[in-house]
Formats: C-alpha cells, sequence, structure tokens
C-alpha cells in the first residue's frame, strides 16, 4: 500500500474548506475519505478529545453551519446526516486523526491529503511572490511614466522657444 494513490488531488483539494481564515476539512469529509461513517470518526475523536485542541479541531458555529448548508443547497438536513454542526479540522487535527483513526486506509489518506495541504501552501506562496512582482513591475511603470511625460514637457519647452525666438543680429559683412 505504499504510496498508493487513493483519491485524485482534485477530490481531496475540494473538500479543503476555508472557515475562520483557516484552511479546514469537514467531517464528513473526512470520513468519506476514510471510508468510514461520520459518527464513528466524531466518536473516535470525543474518545480521544484531549488531542484535538482548538486550533485542531472545531464545531461550525451555528451561523457557519446554515451558511454552508445553503451552499450546499441541502434543504432536507434530516436526510443527508445534517442534523448536528460538523466538526471542522485544520492542518494539524487531520494530521492528529491519523493516530485517531489507526488504521492503514487512514494512515495513507493522511499522507495523501498532507501532500496536498503541502501543495496547495505552495500555490499560495507561488501567488503572492507573484503579487509582489507586479506590483514591483506597476510601480517601475508609474516611474517610467513620469520620466516620459517629464521628457515630453522639456520638447515642448525647447520647441516653445525655437517658436518664440527672435531673430538674432547677424554679425559680420554686411551688404
Amino acid at each position: 500500500m505504499e504510496n498508493e494513490i487513493l483519491f485524485s488531488e482534485e477530490l481531496i483539494s475540494n473538500k479543503i474548506f476555508f472557515i475562520r481564515n483557516q484552511k479546514v476539512m469537514l467531517d464528513r469529509d473526512l470520513a468519506f475519505l476514510y471510508s468510514i461513517e461520520t459518527r464513528v470518526l466524531k466518536q473516535a475523536v470525543k474518545r480521544n478529545i484531549s488531542r484535538f485542541p482548538k486550533d485542531f479541531m472545531f464545531e461550525l458555529s451555528p451561523d457557519e453551519f446554515s451558511n454552508w448548508r445553503s451552499q450546499f443547497v441541502t434543504s432536507n438536513s434530516d436526510k443527508m446526516g445534517l442534523r448536528y454542526s460538523p466538526m471542522a479540522f485544520t492542518e494539524h487535527g487531520v494530521l492528529m486523526l491519523s493516530s485517531v483513526l489507526n488504521s492503514d486506509k487512514a494512515i495513507q489518506t493522511n499522507i495523501q491529503i498532507m501532500r496536498i495541504y503541502t501543495k496547495v501552501r505552495q500555490m499560495l506562496l507561488d501567488t503572492t511572490d507573484l503579487k509582489i512582482d507586479i506590483l514591483q513591475i506597476q510601480k517601475k511603470l508609474e516611474n517610467h511614466e513620469k520620466n516620459i511625460e517629464l521628457v515630453f514637457s522639456y520638447l515642448d519647452e525647447l520647441t516653445q522657444k525655437k517658436i518664440d525666438e527672435k531673430p538674432r543680429t547677424k554679425i559680420g559683412y554686411k551688404k
């Protein structure tokens, strides 16, 4: 089972949400990836709650929960298994799940999830670098614009002097 790809990167990355300014995965999505029921995952977490401080796992507030449900258009929450607020696991919480769910599938799935979290983090860093580069180019272009305007104003001044210039008296032999 070494280095076996269990799920596509796209499937896993689509299950990473941005809630409370953190990248998290929800209990039902993790349960699907681990091939267990959501209630089994929740029970395992509750039995080992000391391993999951607030920066590892939190339950969605009623507002977040209703907002999340409305985004997924799940009107009949009882039939969809959404009676209770989902647990949201941060990257560290997902990592901790592998020690709570002690199965080969959980370990392999966690390895895959951690690799995707790393790729997402790298993509964010790359886009941040690109934004910084673009801002630097914009500043340079603004400076170039100002310099070009200055050159044109000097040219305008010179051409204006040429037009306004009086004819000089000639020196030398006069006829």
